[in-house]
């Protein structure tokens, strides 16, 4: 693994905008009358879970990452809820509908991993301090 200098070097992060992009481009097949329904909430809660990401790390404090880390998760969680409901109604077909809940669990095990790994150097730097 190379040097991470950016949020734009963690993989959860490029994982995130994947999604988002994908989710972009879903909703763009949604019926007009979603506009500002499920064609909403899928861009919002997708773009969400990157901004999280980003943001937390920005603030270049481990405590604040993490809680920015478990934000971008519960936006994931509302992404997938948005989905599974718009695949329910019959506006997502069922496979590509499989194929984005696959990448927002794989996402979503990489953001439990990074606030794992985060929390843990916070106590080792603490037993150290």
């Amino acid at each position: 693994m190379g040097k991470i200098s950016s949020y734009r070097d963690l993989k959860v992060w490029q994982l995130a905008i994947d999604i988002s992009v994908a989710s972009y481009e879903v909703t763009k097949n949604l019926p007009r009358e979603e506009m500002y329904g499920l064609t909403s909430q899928i861009r919002r809660s997708s773009a969400s879970v990157a901004a999280n990401i980003a943001e937390g790390y920005g603030r270049e404090n481990k405590g604040s990452f993490v809680q920015f880390l478990r934000i971008a998760q519960g936006s994931l969680k509302e992404l997938e809820t948005h989905l599974i409901i718009a695949g329910r109604v019959g506006l997502i077909h069922s496979t590509i509908l499989s194929e984005l809940l696959k990448q927002c669990d794989e996402n979503g095990k990489m953001l439990g991993a990074l606030i794992r790994t985060v929390q843990r150097k916070k106590v080792d730097e603490q037993v150290r301090g």
